[in-house]
């Protein structure tokens, strides 16, 4: 899913919720929650978008209409130090694409 495509579904109701993943390397990937799925949004080129920041996401989403978001972080240190038993379930927290300022 390109931008334009990522735009119309949001316009037609058709996305339930965006993820902005946070991955290692201080980079974040934008998947938006459909209903037969997940769509990662993509480049020009057809390759996954690579968001630099939580202000870029902002900015490249701006003109979308208001849609419930949540920042997704893995929590590693739990499986690296294996203090937990059982699944371990990603970090989900709101974010909201409104600029704080």
């Amino acid at each position: 899913m390109n931008l334009q495509t990522l735009s119309e579904w949001a316009a037609e109701g058709r996305v339930q919720e965006l993820e902005l993943l946070s991955l290692e390397g201080g980079f974040y990937l934008l998947r938006a929650r459909l209903e037969q799925g997940m769509s990662t949004l993509l480049d020009a080129r057809g390759e996954v978008l690579r968001l630099r920041s939580t202000s870029h996401v902002r900015e490249l989403l701006c003109e979308l209409p208001s849609l419930p978001c949540v920042l997704v972080q893995h929590v590693v240190h739990d499986e690296m130090c294996g203090m937990r038993d059982g699944p371990i379930e990603p970090l989900r927290l709101p974010f909201s694409l409104t600029p704080p300022w």
